[in-house]
């Protein structure tokens, strides 16, 4: 696919630079020369990130969302980091067995990945309450290295929740340079990660000014990083993940309909209701702009298909013979997933009277919350509490059909554009791969 002789390659994963944000902006990316290509479906950040490090698609990798529900344990678990949950061979294995170095910064699910460079956070949750911010790397004392390098550690603070902004983006760019700069370290193949454009997406809609802003400062950072790779002897590659769509008709919450129902049973304790994974007969992962309802028995799928398909803001409901006729027959999957109208998202809360709101529900808490919470980006009140308002959610994303292309430009010299994120990824295993590959 590639005719390109170099072997040394910068891959970057910009968050939500989505083809329908660069095109309306094309003056501000004239130079770069992004082309559309199609994202995988569901789109989000797991999901993309699987399918292109193994250059498959979700059936074969195995991760059908940022969450997954843990059948033996009764369990749902969101933003797990092991690099096992990824099956399959890795783009990078070919020019990993000939030698070539590969380094991986900021991905998700990437702890234990068959790398030689890699950062990632990892903090220390205390027993009694709080946080002790850390990173994990391989060489161990890489990120206290890079720490001093830049002059200061990263915030976790500002890659998630509230005070999310353009400083986590700040920081990865500047040790994803400094990276490409030491040759001692610097590996063949090195992939990267800018998270804030999905920030102001999210909160202000990707029509915002707010957003144009952000795309901006994205652009600026991809520029910074072509001339420090392009100093360094690298061709690059940069793409969007997924791309984000305005919200114009709010959240739809399928547990709601399925407590109504009968189907999720909650604990009530302190007055609080907590799910009740092990007595429900159906409940829902969500997860933007889909979710996975797993049921206990036929009768109960039976009624959760008919509850869920009538709700507002549902386009579709896929049941395991539909999910593998669009290549989404994954183990991990639901019994059903639901797929959102344009302008809708799913929405985890069970519960309408806020006392039964669970303690995690005014905290950013992305392992124990069932479901994805866009509400952490937003102060609640008091502060240091997050909203619980769905309605100031501007953008979301995940769904599949007309306007989700994302945007990828690249100094490899093509035979042929890649018209979607696998192609893409098999672009860079062609790339980096010994001759044959």
């Amino acid at each position: 696919m590639t005719s390109s002789v170099k072997k040394k390659l910068l891959v970057v994963d910009v968050a939500a630079l989505g083809w329908s944000l660069v095109r309306k902006h094309g003056d501000l990316a004239a130079d770069w020369a992004f082309r559309p290509a199609q994202p995988v479906f569901p789109a989000v950040t797991c999901v993309a990130q699987a399918s292109f490090r193994t250059a498959s698609p979700p059936h074969a990798h195995g991760v059908v969302s940022n969450g997954l529900f843990v059948g033996d344990l009764r369990r749902i678990l969101f933003w797990e980091q092991s690099a096992g949950l990824v099956a399959g061979r890795r783009i990078w294995q070919p020019a990993r067995d000939a030698g070539q170095r590969v380094g991986l910064l900021f991905w998700q699910q990437s702890l234990g990945e068959s790398v030689d460079v890699l950062l990632s956070p990892k903090p220390v949750h205390k027993h009694h309450g709080g946080m002790i911010q850390d990173c994990y790397s391989q060489p161990a004392a890489l990120y206290e290295t890079l720490c001093g390098r830049l002059g200061r550690s990263f915030n976790l603070m500002h890659y998630w929740g509230p005070l999310a902004s353009r400083k986590s983006s700040d920081w990865i760019v500047a040790a994803t340079a400094r990276i490409m700069e030491d040759r001692a370290l610097a590996p063949d193949l090195l992939l990267s990660y800018i998270p804030h454009l999905d920030y102001d997406l999210q909160r202000f809609g990707p029509d915002s000014p707010r957003s144009f802003q952000s795309l901006e400062i994205a652009l600026g950072y991809l520029s910074n990083l072509r001339k420090t790779a392009e100093a360094a002897g690298y061709d690059w590659l940069f793409f969007g993940d997924y791309a984000i769509e305005p919200v114009t008709s709010g959240a739809v919450y399928p547990n709601r309909i399925l407590r109504d129902a009968g189907l999720l049973e909650v604990r009530e304790v302190r007055g609080m209701a907590y799910p009740d994974f092990f007595a429900s007969h159906a409940f829902a992962m969500a997860d933007h702009q889909v979710a996975h309802v797993y049921a206990a028995e036929d009768a109960a799928l039976e009624a959760a298909r008919e509850r869920l398909a009538a709700a507002a803001g549902v386009e579709r409901v896929l049941d395991r013979r539909a999910q593998r006729d669009a290549g989404l027959d994954a183990a991990r999957g639901g019994d059903l997933l639901l797929v959102a109208k344009p302008g809708a998202w799913f929405a985890y809360p069970w519960w309408t009277d806020p006392a039964e709101a669970p303690d995690y529900a005014t905290h950013v808490d992305i392992h124990n919350k069932p479901g994805y919470d866009p509400c952490e980006l937003f102060f609640g009140w008091p502060p240091p509490s997050i909203s619980r308002d769905p309605d100031r959610v501007r953008g979301t994303h995940g769904r599949d059909g007309a306007g989700t292309e994302v945007a990828w430009a690249t100094s490899l010299e093509l035979e042929r554009a890649p018209g979607s994120l696998i192609e893409l990824a098999e672009t860079v295993r062609n790339a980096m791969g010994p001759p044959g590959c």
